[in-house]
């Protein structure tokens, strides 16, 4: 079983990076659930992934606290939203209307979901 989670904890890191470029793949919840799974496959892979900077940067305030700055939330939204328009613009309607559905769940999210915290917080 360990085998089993330390794969897929390989494969969820590979996608969160990846998401890092890519706005349509969600790097927070693929990074967190890659700690997750590298958590159930080994302590020692829990702490390496927990070390890293793309978790660092992107997950562990959300891990932690469910809560973000407000620096971070605008600069993923307008990030994600600029990426998302190519597919708008080149998409057929029906994956038009999936991304507009991505758009309105995305800024509900981040907007009442995730707090908002100021930028000199460090607990």
């Amino acid at each position: 079983m360990r085998v089993l989670f330390f794969c897929l904890a390989v494969i969820t890191l590979g996608l969160g990076t990846l998401g890092v470029f890519v706005p349509v793949l969600p790097t927070t919840p693929l990074v967190m659930l890659s700690a997750f799974l590298f958590g159930k496959s080994s302590e020692r892979f829990h702490r390496w992934i927990t070390s890293t900077k793309i978790y660092e940067k992107y997950a562990k305030d959300f891990v932690e606290n469910r809560c973000m700055t407000l620096g971070r939330k605008v600069f993923l939204l307008a990030l994600a939203s600029v990426m998302l328009l190519f597919p708008l613009i080149m998409l057929d309607l029906v994956w038009k209307l999936v991304i507009v559905g991505v758009y309105l769940f995305m800024y509900y999210y981040f907007i009442f979901k995730i707090k908002t915290v100021p930028k000199e917080r460090k607990d």
